[in-house]
């Protein structure tokens, strides 16, 4: 997985760099380092991210709830 995608893949999941980070439990600096492609992308966290954001892309949020206020 190149760097790109691995940002590409963190946006359709809506996950910040610090969200994922406190998933797998991790610092910080290595996964800003995989996001500039100074760390490698293991195929086991590859393919866990491309599976997250395939979904995510298949099933987006619905629309019928923007806007809605309490």
């Amino acid at each position: 997985m190149t760097s790109e995608r691995f940002s590409e893949c963190l946006l359709h999941i809506r996950w910040t760099p610090v969200n994922i980070a406190s998933a797998l439990q991790c610092e910080l600096s290595w996964i800003e380092a995989m996001e500039a492609g100074n760390e490698e992308i293991s195929d086991g966290r590859a393919t866990w991210l491309e599976t997250l954001a395939q979904a995510h892309e298949a099933l987006p949020p619905p629309t019928t709830y923007r806007g809605r206020r309490a």
